[in-house]
């Protein structure tokens, strides 16, 4: 059954009360016009100055400046750069919306007057060049635009709209150290959860949308293949650590295609090598670099468990000393709440149009927003178009493919993609916090 189809199927089987869209929903196209200069000078500045994961100071340090002018009740420096800020505004829902503040070490090939230029040492002392890759630029010039929105709008809804600017999303991390920094004790606890993510393959003016299962576990794993160094001339007097890698990197592809159902989508990448330093010289040792990507919590466990025993058996098929198996960086999947998503996606296609508003199929990516459904709140992220349409034509006329988000060359049409994402976010805060009667 297609996906609208079966939407609609499951809207008269379910015996839910859909509301109907608020009626002030189509109000935020008209404000966006006027504003929309300045959310793209303000995406741009953002992504002129991007600063790595739990490096975000001045990045935080600017949402929080845009979000108190608003006038938000602004709280800094919550789970590292972490931002919160408050807008009460009577009683009603509790509707908390986050924006990611991190880029990536990545170089810019754009050739944008605005592009990227710097550079900053990493967490290991190494100088990287960093870029907004992955368009949290974007998110959080979209996240000022619709606080400012709800902020000149009080009028037209009720309740309390939490702005937070997460630190770390890239590395999956960011979610958690709010919450274990007491984001939803020491602040209101929300009702709703919303965010919204960029796509490169995504038309601008569109926007996508999948409800239950939508993103991935993701686990990074780091594996050291421990040998005997010696001469390359005389191997039989060594135990190789690059041949075991060698073996390893082989063999962990038997988990998806000799230990996991057809069916059930799992996947094992070793992004990174790391083992020796010249030519005729048998190392010590050797660095492999994973990540993992599996849908739901026993296969998960299946996946990594699997992991560390074949490293095991191939060292001792080699006889040499037991790997070292590290598991971090991991993030579980994430479950849109499919009531939520009932709920909004009539909003959008009243503020955009029936056609602009596409089912998308769920993801291998990752996202730490899903650290917010996990902690209990009914969570929605959506998919926003950022390039185009007339660009990804182009691209297809070639024969190719659009960059994709973490590269050099991926960059989106601010102006369309702020101009949706503003307009279906603030509609979705009306239509979760209507205005009370009587106000």
């Amino acid at each position: 059954m297609p996906c609208r189809a079966r939407i609609a199927f499951l809207f008269a089987c379910s015996g839910l009360c859909i509301p109907a869209p608020h009626a002030a929903a189509a109000e935020p196209k008209a404000w966006i016009d006027r504003e929309l200069e300045s959310l793209v000078a303000i995406y741009q500045e953002f992504h002129r100055n991007p600063e790595l994961s739990f490096h975000e100071r001045e990045t935080a340090a600017r949402l929080a400046g845009h979000l108190e002018k608003a006038g938000f009740d602004v709280t800094r420096n919550v789970g590292g750069h972490g931002v919160v800020g408050v807008l009460k505004n009577g009683d009603g829902p509790t509707v908390m919306v986050r924006t990611d503040l991190d880029a990536l070490p990545v170089e810019e090939k754009t050739g944008l007057p605005y592009a990227s230029k710097v550079v900053a040492k990493n967490d290991e002392g190494v100088t990287v060049p960093v870029m907004h890759a992955c368009g949290h630029d974007v998110h959080i010039a979209n996240q000022i635009g619709v606080a400012r929105y709800m902020a000149a709008h009080r009028d037209v809804w009720s309740g309390t709209l939490i702005c937070i600017g997460q630190p770390a999303e890239e590395r999956g991390a960011g979610a958690a150290a709010m919450l274990q920094d007491g984001l939803f004790d020491k602040f209101p606890r929300p009702d709703f959860a919303l965010a919204l993510h960029v796509g490169a393959d995504l038309p601008t003016g569109f926007v996508g949308y999948v409800g239950g299962a939508a993103m991935a576990n993701v686990d990074s794993v780091d594996i050291t293949m421990q040998g005997r160094g010696g001469h390359g001339s005389a191997p039989h007097l060594t135990i190789d650590p690059i041949a075991q890698a060698a073996a390893l990197i082989v063999d962990l592809q038997q988990i998806v295609s000799r230990e996991t159902s057809p069916l059930e989508p799992v996947v094992v990448t070793v992004g990174a090598i790391h083992g020796g330093t010249k030519h005729n010289i048998i190392p010590d040792s050797c660095h492999l670099q994973l990540t993992v990507r599996t849908y739901g919590d026993e296969s998960r466990k299946r996946v990594k468990d699997a992991i560390a025993r074949k490293a095991r058996a191939i060292a001792e098929s080699h006889r040499a000393p037991e790997p070292e198996v590290r598991f971090g960086e991991g993030t579980p999947s994430l479950f849109n709440d499919e009531r939520l998503v009932e709920r909004v996606v009539p909003v959008f296609r009243q503020a955009l149009g029936e056609q602009k508003v596409v089912p998308i199929d769920r993801s291998m990516g990752g996202e730490d927003f899903s650290q917010y459904g996990r902690a209990g709140v009914p969570i929605f992220m959506y998919r926003l178009g950022s390039v185009d349409a007339k660009r990804l034509d182009a691209f297809a006329n070639r024969g190719a493919t659009p960059p994709s988000l973490h590269s050099g060359l991926y960059y989106p049409d601010a102006a369309d993609t702020l101009r949706t994402g503003v307009v279906t976010m603030s509609a979705a805060l009306l239509d979760l916090m209507p205005a009370r009667e009587g106000r």
